[in-house]
C-alpha cells in the first residue's frame, strides 16, 4: 500500500489476478500494470518476496525452476531464473548445494510488450503464492564444498563422454573409470568416519570435531514414465546407503544421506537413465524394423524392467562391498540416515508400477540393464589398487 487508504497499482493488479483464476481478471490486472510505469521497481521487489516466501516453504531454486518449467512456458521460466538471481543478492549465506544451483541459472528475460510480460509476472507470482510448504532441506550456512569436489568433477565428465559416444567400447572404458573414481570417493568418505569415534543417537564426528549428520537432496524425476524412473533412483540411493522419498504430485524425491553419498546417488541415477533412454531407442528402433510397432506400454515396460532389474545388480554386489571392520561404522549411518528420513516423513506409503504388461518390453529392458554400466564397489576394507 502506498498509504493507509489508496491501494497501489500492484496491489490493485494483485486484488484482480492473483486470487482468481479467470483470463478477464488476468487481463484487467495486465493492463492495469501495463499503463503504470511506475508500479515496475515495487513489482520486482514483491516478486522477490514471494521467492523469499518460497525458500521458508522449503523450496529451493531448482525446485522453483522445475515447477514453473512444468506448469507454465518458458517465459516464465526465464523469469524465474532472473528473479531467483535477483532475490539471491538480499538472500542469507547458503550452502554448496544451493549455490550450485543458483549457478545453473543462465536464462534471460525475453524481451515482449509491456502487457505480455506484465501477463507473464502475474502467472508466475500466482504459482509462487500457491506453493505448499515442503519438508526443508536446510544446509549449514557456513560449510564449504568437500575436496572431493573436484574427483566428482572428473567423474561427472567422464560419465558425459561415455552418454554421448557411439562407440560401446569406448563408453565402456570411460564409464569404467568412472566407476573406479566413484568407489575411491566412497571409500574415502567411509575410512574417515571410521577413523572418527561414534557418538549416541547414530551420529557421528569428523577429524576434526565438527558434527557430522545425514543431509538430503532432491532430484527431478518427471514424466515420462516417471514410476519407473522413481524406482531406478530408489534402487541407486538404496545400494549408495541413501533412502529415497518420491514426490508424485511435484515431479521430484527426496534422497537422504551423507553428503558423499548424495553426490555419488546423483551422478548413477544420471549415467543409468541417460543409459537406459539410449538403449530404449536403439530397442524401439530394432522393433519397427521387425515390422513390430511398439507404444507407450512398450516403453513403460522397458524402463520397469531396466530400474528392476539395476536394483537387483545393485544389491547383490551391494552385499559383496564391506569388510567386517566397517560394520559398526556403517551400521551407524545407515541408523542416522533412517532417523532422518523418519523426521523428514513420518508418513510415507508404497505405491505399484502401472501399465507394465509389454513382454517385449520387459525383456528388452532387462537385457539393457544387464548392459548398462554397474559394476562392483572395491570392498570398502580393502586400499585402492587391490
Amino acid at each position: 500500500m502506498t498509504s493507509s487508504s489508496t491501494p497501489s497499482t500492484v496491489d490493485r493488479a494483485f486484488e484482480a489476478a492473483l486470487y482468481a483464476d479467470s483470463d478477464a481478471a488476468l487481463d484487467t490486472a495486465a493492463s492495469l500494470l501495463a499503463a503504470d510505469r511506475t508500479a515496475d521497481a515495487e513489482l520486482d521487489r514483491r516478486g522477490r518476496e514471494f521467492v523469499a516466501q518460497a525458500w521458508r516453504r522449503g523450496w529451493q531454486p531448482a525446485d522453483v525452476v522445475r515447477m514453473v518449467r512444468r506448469d507454465l512456458d518458458d517465459v516464465h521460466v526465464r523469469l524465474t531464473q532472473a528473479l531467483i538471481r535477483a532475490q539471491a543478492s538480499d538472500d542469507r549465506a547458503r550452502g554448496p548445494r544451493w549455490r550450485a544451483q543458483l549457478e545453473e541459472l543462465t536464462a534471460e528475460p525475453l524481451a515482449t510488450d509491456r502487457f505480455s510480460h506484465a501477463t507473464a509476472v502475474l502467472e508466475l507470482y500466482r504459482l509462487l503464492l500457491r506453493l505448499p510448504a515442503l519438508e526443508p532441506l536446510e544446509e549449514p550456512a557456513g560449510r564449504k564444498a568437500a575436496p572431493e569436489s573436484r574427483m566428482l568433477t572428473r567423474i561427472r565428465a567422464l560419465l558425459a563422454k561415455a552418454e554421448a559416444t557411439g562407440y560401446p567400447e569406448e563408453a565402456e572404458a570411460l564409464s569404467a573409470k568412472a566407476q573406479e573414481l566413484m568407489a575411491r570417493h566412497s571409500v574415502d568418505e567411509a575410512l574417515i568416519d571410521a577413523q572418527a569415534p561414534t557418538l549416541p543417537h547414530a551420529r557421528l564426528r569428523s577429524r576434526g570435531g565438527t558434527p557430522i549428520t545425514p543431509g538430503a537432496c532432491r532430484i527431478g524425476v518427471e514424466p515420462p514414465y516417471e514410476q519407473a524412473k522413481a524406482v531406478l533412483l530408489d534402487a541407486v540411493a538404496t545400494a549408495n546407503h541413501c533412502r529415497a522419498v518420491w514426490n508424485e504430485a511435484f515431479g521430484f524425491s527426496t534422497v537422504v544421506g551423507f553428503e558423499g553419498d548424495l553426490e555419488v546417488v546423483e551422478l548413477l541415477h544420471t549415467s543409468l537413465l541417460v543409459q537406459a533412454m539410449t538403449a530404449m531407442t536403439t530397442a524401439e528402433a530394432a522393433q519397427r524394423a521387425g515390422g513390430r510397432k511398439r507404444t507407450k506400454t512398450f516403453r513403460q515396460s522397458f524402463l520397469a524392467a531396466y530400474a528392476h532389474r539395476v536394483g537387483t545388480r545393485l544389491r547383490a554386489a551391494a552385499e559383496t562391498q564391506v569388510g567386517d571392520d566397517l560394520l559398526p561404522v556403517l551400521a551407524t549411518r545407515e541408523v542416522a540416515v533412517t532417523d532422518r528420513l523418519d523426521q523428514m516423513f513420518p508418513q510415507t506409503t508404497t505405491t505399484r508400477l502401472r501399465g507394465v504388461s509389454d513382454e517385449a518390453g520387459w525383456t528388452e529392458g532387462a537385457e539393457a540393464a544387464d548392459r548398462a554400466q554397474v559394476r562392483s564397489r572395491r570392498r570398502l576394507d580393502q586400499p585402492p589398487g587391490r
